[in-house]
């Protein structure tokens, strides 16, 4: 079968050396929206790097669309869709260094007609101090259906209340193609006849420009701006947003961190859900 558990989970999938400059998290905060310049100039004197930079920090400067070559998974691109994504960080991002990310497949669930494939990741700097850690989780399309293991529950429900912030963000139109220029140049968000062949009618804005424009919301909002206060930040994507569509985040700050919840325009339908940001 395309997916071989036994194979993948446990499996490495590899180490990679990377570095990053302040042009890189510039081009990336742009990329969500940003215009602050504690965000936007690097000789601010507050300026500071979200801690979503680390999930795009080690390929941002791909130039080829995503790999998909994972042990035991024989799978396409055109299959695929970000279902979750983690970070954590150890402490406040610099604005450059150098680091190495080893990944490794966790675990893969049989949904019947999808599986998904959880990824994890540490990142640490030369010296061998951990800088941050991802999990994240990518839902395939088509597979499924051996009788695997269906997974467990993972959702952060949002209180009964009224949200203590909502805020709202116009994705602009070229968002997708200033956000590829972080290192996701999957056709599905820039080609309208991939999009087609992925059952969508036109490009979708990347699920991790959403996510971090949602953290950058939120930041702003309820952390007075201070990304240095941000300890981690996690969401499920679960459902797309197009560019030229509007955004609205909702928060609710509770004592085990800020649970957020996006939808497109009005409530019209989710974009990310189960997030939670936690402080530092």
């Amino acid at each position: 079968m395309p997916i071989d558990p036994d194979v993948a989970i446990g499996a490495e999938v590899g180490t990679l050396e990377f570095s990053w400059s302040s042009s890189d998290v510039l081009l990336y905060h742009l990329g969500i929206g940003a215009q602050d310049l504690r965000y936007t100039l690097e000789t601010d004197p507050g300026f500071q790097v979200l801690p979503s930079f680390a999930v795009v920090a080690p390929t941002f400067h791909a130039t080829e669309a995503p790999s998909l070559d994972l042990p035991g998974c024989d799978i396409n691109l055109a299959q695929v869709v970000h279902g979750s994504q983690e970070v954590q960080v150890a402490s406040p991002l610099p604005p450059s260094g150098s680091a190495s990310l080893t990944t490794s497949i966790v675990d893969v669930w049989d949904k019947g007609k999808a599986a998904v494939i959880w990824q994890e990741g540490v990142a640490t700097d030369p010296s061998g101090t951990e800088l941050w850690r991802v999990r994240s989780s990518i839902f395939v399309k088509g597979e499924g259906g051996w009788g695997g293991d269906r997974g467990e529950s993972t959702s952060v429900p949002a209180p009964e209340r009224a949200p203590d912030a909502s805020m709202t963000y116009d994705v602009r139109p070229e968002q997708a193609l200033l956000y590829r220029l972080s290192g996701d140049r999957n056709p599905l968000h820039a080609d309208p006849e991939f999009a087609k062949l992925a059952g969508f009618p036109a490009p979708i804005l990347h699920g991790l420009c959403t996510w971090g424009i949602v953290l950058r919301e939120v930041t702003d909002t309820l952390l007075g701006g201070d990304a240095t206060a941000v300890a981690g930040f996690k969401g499920r994507f679960t459902g797309v947003v197009f560019p030229g569509e509007t955004l609205t985040v909702n928060a609710w700050d509770e004592p085990d961190g800020i649970a957020v919840a996006a939808t497109v325009g009005d409530g019209d339908r989710p974009a990310l859900s189960d997030c939670l940001v936690t402080r530092r």
